[in-house]
């Protein structure tokens, strides 16, 4: 595969030290190539899964970011700093007494929605600051709480003042910030020790690369095994086939009557709802785009195009 033809995902395992910048700036080293983009950024102490996004596929970095992900976090009880990680400037420090019963219900009582205030070391802009650059400079401002979800919280070890746990939450989601409210929950503060990401939607660890791994496939000859189609992130949605004599409409972004296309399997397109979207591909197979149903017209509007 010629790295300036690349066009799709690799999923890269982000290891401790690295920021999200590094690792897109070092995967466009080894790519050879400058139209690339994460899809979420991880602490630089954090580790885990980073989709990367290249050439075409770039845009669906905004439609991956807002994909729910799964975490590993050990939460250290008994601390508070002011970057909500161990990282930071210890605040408080409290004895830690309460039994697990007492953890276990109070690490629960999260699992659903709730408010959650941004922290200052974050990359949220207020007024076109980020507030991490605000904080640096000792300044604190007032942040608006955030509706997250915490889809489920599964307690892997606790061995206090040490919680592991597994976290499956929304996009927005701060593990640092889910950590020390469970530490004003209990009494005694808390921060996060350390952070693995293990899944973005469909993207996760055990399928994910290092740097030096993907630096291996490339000199190799074999990176083209690491790049994912673009069309895989929806693979949810149905298949349609536009028809060879319309494909002049189709690659000029044109709106699909009926006439323009055939149905994949039992796909049903004129019986779905209205905005009901679809996977289109030509006649070769080469993945177009995706499109919406339009009821009232009765034909595909494209949503996001690919080609």
């Amino acid at each position: 595969m010629d790295e300036q033809s690349i066009n799709g995902i690799i999923n890269v395992r982000k290891e401790r030290g690295y920021t999200s910048f590094d690792v897109v700036a070092k995967l466009r080293g080894i790519l050879k190539t400058k139209k690339i983009g994460h899809t979420g950024t991880l602490d630089p102490d954090a580790e885990g899964v980073l989709p990367v996004c290249i050439g075409k596929a770039t845009r669906v970095c905004e439609l991956l970011t807002d994909k729910d992900k799964e975490y590993e976090a050990v939460l250290l009880l008994g601390r508070t700093t002011d970057t909500q990680d161990v990282t930071g400037t210890t605040l408080s420090e409290a004895e830690v007494h309460m039994s697990q019963e007492e953890v276990q219900r109070a690490v629960l009582s999260f699992v659903g929605s709730y408010d959650q205030i941004p922290p200052m070391y974050s990359a949220l802009k207020v007024n076109g600051r980020k507030l991490c650059d605000l904080a640096r400079a000792g300044v604190e401002v007032e942040r608006a709480a955030r509706p997250v979800t915490i889809h489920d919280i599964t307690l892997l070890e606790v061995n206090l003042p040490r919680i592991r746990m597994r976290v499956h939450c929304s996009k927005g989601t701060y593990i640092r910030t889910l950590c020390h409210d469970i530490g004003i929950t209990l009494g005694c503060g808390g921060c996060m020790e350390s952070l693995l990401r293990t899944r973005v939607a469909g993207f996760r660890l055990e399928h994910s690369y290092t740097l030096a791994e993907l630096q291996q496939m490339k000199d190799a000859g074999a990176i083209e095994e690491a790049v994912i189609p673009v069309d895989s992130v929806f693979g949810r949605l149905p298949v349609v086939t536009a028809r060879r004599s319309c494909e002049k409409l189709l690659y000029n972004g044109n709106k699909l009557p009926a006439a323009a296309w055939r149905q994949n399997g039992d796909t049903g397109v004129s019986e779905a709802s209205d905005r009901s979207q679809f996977r289109v591909y030509d006649e070769a197979g080469h993945f177009i785009g995706i499109y919406e149903y339009l009821v009232a017209e009765q034909v595909l509007k494209p949503v996001k195009m690919f080609w």
